[in-house]
């Protein structure tokens, strides 16, 4: 079979991979510069580093594989790390046990709920039922509504902006058996790893194992428009027409909806109607820590990002040059303003805020910064959200859709995009009809 992939993200690569140790002829066709879609690296200041932040949990089983078979696993990293808490203006630790039995904003007794309700969604295999009822009326059932208000509900509003009270169980649900699954296959704490080199450096690997299979690279490739064309898939980009048995193309749902004109009005309405956070995602390189926790969790509402990550917790600050790598994203709805602020803006509100977070902090210090903005990251998962889905083989002859959007039970992240990756292959190199795969990521 010929197989054109548009769009080079971790999806994309992974369901390149699949398809051509199967033997299969594939082209990926990427509109940017280079693989790696929201992994893909770039220059701050003289460093080389992931434009979003990515870490990998030693339970990323899925992720693990693939970076063994491309030959990444030596080149792992992994640590422990620390968690802070930014709650009234002042940091609190919430790193073990003691950290979290000393935590102030929340009583004892809600410390027992609490860690009751993180305990029962660690011990739930089916996650259909918490589709039907919001994050926060779960939470406030089993943790109460004293934790829900101090704790639970801001660390939603951070990651899921208006859609905090909107989204299902099913998400919080998700998160919590991801960064317990290191628990429930008997390690005491869950490592974080990371590459040395970054994604950088697994992504030119990935290319490298790819085109070592015979996969066609095209970069620079902007795909416009997919369709059934005769007994094969017809791609139309900028630069001409491809051909193929099946394609495969990477983007988010709505844009796969505006692709792929044959879709049905139905499924061109459902996959136009999955509601996204989007990110600002700022990264900044400084001469100094700010902290030792990798994650810092900000309940405040005046803080202008959504949570400090430092990198240079997590990974050697030899890899950034003596320097540390700090990132303060922003999750926010697809059309948000934040969207259309100039750099300069952005800047200057997100580094007045971390000096008033940091008395000590000095912008003097601040060697480079530069600004990620992505409208489509995360699906959100509202309440029957899995039901509303399309299929992802569709009503047109060879034409599946199947991406971020198909991460109905997990959290989006690069385990999760592999794994779905995993799934689609294996759907494809089983099915015996011609089709044109639309994954949305």
């Amino acid at each position: 079979m010929r197989y054109g992939i548009v769009g080079g993200g971790m999806l994309g690569m992974t369901l390149a991979l699949r398809l051509a140790k199967a033997g299969h002829d594939v082209t990926i066709l990427e509109g940017g510069a280079r693989c790696g879609g929201l992994a893909s690296p770039w220059q701050l200041g003289d460093v080389v580093w992931d434009r979003h932040y990515h870490v990998t949990l030693y339970s990323d089983t899925a992720l693990r594989e693939v970076l063994d078979e491309i030959g990444m696993s030596s080149q792992m990293r992994w640590v422990t790390t620390k968690t802070g808490f930014f709650v009234d203006g002042r940091y609190y630790s919430m790193s073990d046990v003691r950290d979290f039995l000393m935590f102030p904003p929340i009583s004892i007794a809600d410390k027992a709920r609490l860690a009751a309700t993180i305990l029962l969604a660690s011990r739930i295999s089916d996650w259909r039922p918490l589709e039907q009822v919001t994050a926060v009326e779960w939470l406030t059932k089993y943790s109460g509504r004293n934790t829900v208000e101090k704790l639970w509900l801001p660390l939603l509003r951070a990651k899921l902006g208006p859609y905090a009270e909107r989204a299902s169980a099913a998400f919080i649900w998700a998160v919590i058996v991801r960064l317990y699954a290191a628990r429930r296959t008997g390690m005491k704490r869950e490592l974080f790893g990371y590459a040395s080199g970054g994604y950088d450096r697994i992504l030119e690997r990935f290319e490298a194992k790819l085109r070592a299979l015979r996969v066609s690279i095209v970069t620079g490739c902007r795909c416009e428009l997919v369709q059934s064309s005769g007994d094969g898939v017809a791609v139309v980009t900028k630069h001409g027409m491809y051909r193929f048995d099946r394609a495969i193309v990477t983007l988010a749902a709505p844009l796969a909806a505006r692709l792929c004109p044959q879709l049905t009005q139905s499924e061109s309405e459902r996959l136009s109607e999955v509601e996204y956070q989007g990110i600002v995602c700022a990264s900044l390189l400084t001469d100094d820590e700010l902290t030792p926790y990798y994650v810092t969790n900000i309940t405040d509402r005046w803080v202008p990002f959504t949570a400090v990550i430092e990198m240079s917790a997590l990974v050697d600050r030899a890899q950034f040059g003596g320097k540390s790598l700090i990132y303060l994203p922003k999750y926010a709805a697809a059309g948000d303003i934040v969207f259309q602020m100039p750099d300069d803006e952005i800047e200057n509100e997100f580094l007045a805020a971390l000096g008033r977070m940091h008395p000590a902090f000095s912008r003097r210090r601040v060697r480079a910064f530069r600004v990620s903005r992505v409208p489509y990251v995360l699906p959100v998962p509202t309440l029957g959200y899995s039901q509303r889905l399309t299929p992802v083989k569709t009503s047109v002859p060879g034409l599946y859709i199947a991406g971020s959007a198909n991460i109905v039970n997990g959290t989006l992240n690069v385990n999760e995009t592999v794994k779905l990756a995993n799934s689609v292959a294996g759907e494809l190199l089983t099915s015996g009809q011609d089709a044109t795969v639309a994954v949305a990521i």
